[in-house]
């Protein structure tokens, strides 16, 4: 149960004064807001921030809905040229700040545009790496994840059509343009695909800290997926059941666990040396 301030102490951002109706009415309406800034299923990408937009802006695949810029991004596409396939529309900064959630860095740009098409899952080449993201929600670091996997030439990115957030927004800006380069899958059943998966040769290793060997002492080849779970749950049971080997990643310090982003660079780093030595 949340808790009320103590008399006489404001909640943070409320104003001077204010009286406690006015402040409960004020979070209303910014819990109402942020719900307004969430895009539906079938509503446009949205996209801000310099790499994350002028990454859109160079993918042919990519049809641009709408640009907003200020003066100074304006400017600087120019300098740099980066065509757009829109002309965009000259703004002042707040005028993009107020179509976001607060704090989000926008550095003068803002675009939608159509998701980009995903790929089936039995479709996807039967090569390289594959992630597989078992109920990852956190769109930072989903967005963190994909960066990396772009990093390291991964082949696509699988998640669920439910608890997984959508290729917009906070995830595209922490993603830093990578979106563009990964193709993301969608699933139903995670458990289906992944044995679909693996009726294409692939490999199929889940990481977790009960693995039961260190993922650079295993037998791995290509194709190979890699499975991640969400940080504090893991790998769902039917998820571990599903994959050839679960594995962990032995560290040396006294931290034993890495935040789910930082795993998986580090996941597919240890992956590639295996490979390219194999």
């Amino acid at each position: 149960m949340p808790t009320r301030p103590p008399a006489g102490r404001a909640r943070p951002g409320a104003k001077p004064g204010a009286t406690r109706e006015q402040i409960e009415r004020r979070e209303r309406f910014e819990r109402a807001r942020r719900e307004s800034l969430r895009p539906g299923p079938e509503g446009p990408a949205v996209m801000y921030g310099w790499h994350t937009v002028t990454a859109a802006l160079q993918n042919p695949a990519r049809h641009i809905r709408r640009l907003l810029a200020t003066e100074n991004a304006a400017r600087r596409l120019a300098e740099e040229g980066i065509a757009c396939p829109i002309t965009p529309e000259i703004v002042r900064p707040s005028a993009i700040a107020e179509r976001l959630l607060p704090d989000a860095v926008h550095q003068g740009l803002y675009l939608e545009a159509d998701p980009l098409s995903a790929p089936q899952i039995e479709n996807l080449p039967a090569k390289g790496i594959v992630l597989v993201l078992d109920q990852i929600t956190d769109p930072h670091n989903v967005g963190a994840i994909v960066r990396s996997a772009a990093a390291f030439a991964v082949t696509a990115i699988v998640t669920t059509q439910r608890h997984a957030p959508e290729a917009t927004g906070a995830l595209a800006k922490a993603a830093s343009g990578a979106l563009e380069h990964v193709p993301l899958v969608n699933v139903q059943n995670l458990a289906r695909g992944l044995a679909a998966l693996k009726a294409r040769g692939f490999l199929v290793v889940g990481l977790d800290s009960s693995g039961e060997a260190d993922l650079a002492a295993l037998p791995l080849r290509a194709p190979i997926a890699l499975v991640l779970g969400a940080e504090g749950k893991g790998l769902r049971q039917l998820t571990r059941d599903t994959c050839d080997h679960v594995a962990r990643i032995d560290l040396p310090g006294a931290i034993k666990s890495l935040n789910v982003s930082n795993a998986a660079a580090l996941a597919l780093y240890a992956t590639r040396l295996r490979l390219a030595g194999s």
